[in-house]
C-alpha cells in the first residue's frame, strides 16, 4: 500500500539548503564542486592502494573534462599537478610526475626590468635608436649608406604623424646626427629624401586600411532604366 504524501515543513527544507557563500572556497573552480568533493573524499581513505585507485579516476574524470587539451604536450603532468592542488597538497598518493609543494606554487617571479627610457624625440620610438646604432656598428659603404637612407625616410614619415606640418629633410639630419652621436652626418650630403606628400599619403593609407566605407555607392540598374519613383501627391486634379 502506498503511503499516503506527507507535507513537509518548509522551515526544516529552507534548513537543509546549501549556499555559496557558506561552502568551501573552490581552488579551481573549472572543474566544479563534485570534483572538488572527490578529491576531498580521496583525501581521507586510509587505504593506500584505495586512494591510487581513487587518484587515477578522478584524473580520468579531469581528462575528460577538458578533451581539447589532449593534444597540448604534458597534458596528464598538469592533470595531476592540478589534483595535488585542489587537495591544498594534502592527498599522498604514487605519482608519475614529481609532486609539486606549496612553496614552489606560489612562489612570486622575478619583477621585470622593463626598459625605462626616456628619448629626447620620443615620436621617432625605440625602434630607430636600435636601427641607427645598427648602422653604426656597420663599415662605410653602399650598404650602410643605403641603410641610413632608409633610416631617414622612416623618420621623416613618423616626424609627420606625429606633426602634420611640413618638415625639411635638414631637420631630419639634424636629428639624425644627435641621435647618432654624431656618427651619421648627412647635412653636408645632396642626398634627398621622400617628398612629404608622398609621406603623408602612405601615413594616410595606413591609418585607413581597416577603416570600413562611410558611404557604399549606390549599385545602379543594370537595364539603365531610371528607377520607379512613387508619387504621394494626394492632391486631386481639377
Amino acid at each position: 500500500m502506498v503511503e499516503k504524501y506527507i507535507k513537509e515543513n518548509a522551515n526544516d527544507v529552507v534548513h537543509h539548503l546549501e549556499y555559496n557563500a557558506e561552502r568551501v572556497h573552490l581552488i579551481i573552480p573549472e572543474y566544479g564542486r563534485h570534483l572538488q568533493k572527490l578529491i576531498d573524499q580521496a583525501t581521507l581513505i586510509e587505504d593506500k592502494e584505495e586512494r591510487n585507485k581513487a587518484a587515477k579516476y578522478i584524473i580520468q574524470v579531469m581528462g575528460s573534462l577538458n578533451p581539447h587539451l589532449r593534444d597540448v604536450p604534458d597534458f596528464q603532468h598538469k592533470l595531476w599537478d592540478q589534483i595535488f592542488i585542489m587537495s591544498d597538497f594534502k592527498l599522498e598518493v604514487d605519482s608519475p610526475y614529481p609532486i609539486p609543494t606549496k612553496d614552489v606554487i606560489h612562489l612570486k617571479p622575478e619583477r621585470l626590468a622593463y626598459p625605462q627610457k626616456n628619448p629626447k624625440y620620443r615620436f621617432y620610438g625605440n625602434n630607430i635608436k636600435y636601427m641607427i646604432d645598427v648602422a653604426n656598428s656597420w663599415e662605410d659603404g653602399e650598404m650602410k649608406n643605403a641603410l641610413v637612407k632608409v633610416i631617414a625616410n622612416h623618420m621623416k614619415k613618423s616626424y609627420l604623424s606625429w606633426n602634420k606640418d611640413t618638415v625639411t629633410d635638414t631637420v631630419i639630419f639634424e636629428h639624425l646626427y644627435e641621435l647618432s652621436d654624431g656618427k651619421l652626418n648627412l647635412l653636408q650630403s645632396t642626398e634627398e629624401l621622400l617628398n612629404t606628400n608622398d609621406l603623408m599619403r602612405t601615413n594616410k593609407k595606413i591609418s585607413n586600411k581597416n577603416m570600413p566605407p562611410q558611404n557604399a555607392k549606390i549599385k545602379s540598374n543594370k537595364t539603365g532604366k531610371k528607377p520607379f519613383q512613387k508619387n504621394n501627391n494626394n492632391n486631386n486634379p481639377k
